[in-house]
């Protein structure tokens, strides 16, 4: 299977410097970033630095992912943040996991062996209550259904829905904000019974960028999800 790292940037520019010359290149078929809407000079070094480089049009995460979606050529795909989040020692572990024929594989920094860094008690809470809340009423068994940290086949993208904006706009609409795909991935992949598979990852602070989190907003948004697919086919 042929792969591609979707690298997501917003004013990453001092973590994409020390992150991604630690990612071996041959590791991937491919490595597309996707931006944002930088204004710190991240889309200006990924260029220096050779990478492939799309814009996004519309703004918010879900967005990255189906505007980057045609572009990407791997038969799977992972999303990888460079902020230092993602630690690049667990790709090659990934991609191997990946290769074994699964649907899904997790980077979870909640599995035996794994902590997050990152987390604080308001993000800590939030992470536990909504995995165990897709695990009880979707039929999933994940330590972490959150995270970012992931590889996924480009089809179960499409297969899932993933790509509809329809999947997203209510939630959107009642609490004015975008969301990410990564919580309804989850409650849709568990009740599809795709094959699924976690590895353990750490996730260390991050460097240089703020956090983009809209605890309440995203949420309200994510709980309405997760509720709402329990009562859809």
């Amino acid at each position: 299977m042929q792969s591609t790292l979707l690298v997501f940037t917003l004013n990453e520019y001092e973590g994409f410097r020390q992150i991604m010359p630690q990612v071996d290149r041959s590791w991937f078929d491919q490595i597309l970033v996707v931006d944002g809407g930088s204004t710190d000079g991240t889309v200006e070094l990924a260029k220096e630095m050779g990478f492939e480089v799309y814009k996004q049009k519309r703004r918010g995460l879900r967005h990255a992912y189906t505007e980057a979606m045609p572009l990407v050529r791997g038969d799977f795909f992972v999303p990888f943040s460079p902020d230092g989040n993602s630690v690049v020692s667990r790709l090659p572990v990934l991609i191997e996991k990946m290769h074994g024929g699964y649907d899904m594989v997790t980077v979870s920094r909640y599995a035996e062996g794994a902590r997050s860094a990152d987390d604080d008690i308001v993000t800590s809470f939030g992470n536990w209550m909504f995995t165990r809340l897709i695990n009880l009423l979707h039929g999933g068994s994940y330590t972490d259904a959150m995270v970012m940290y992931r590889g996924i086949r480009k089809q179960v993208f499409y297969d899932l829905g993933l790509h509809e904006d329809s999947a997203y706009s209510t939630p959107e609409f009642l609490f004015r904000t975008t969301v990410c795909i990564m919580p309804l991935l989850s409650i849709r992949a568990a009740k599809r019974k795709i094959k699924y598979a976690e590895i353990p990852g750490d996730e260390p602070k991050r460097i240089g960028s703020e956090r983009k989190l809209q605890v309440i907003r995203w949420g309200c948004s994510y709980l309405y999800q997760t509720i709402v697919e329990a009562f859809r086919r």
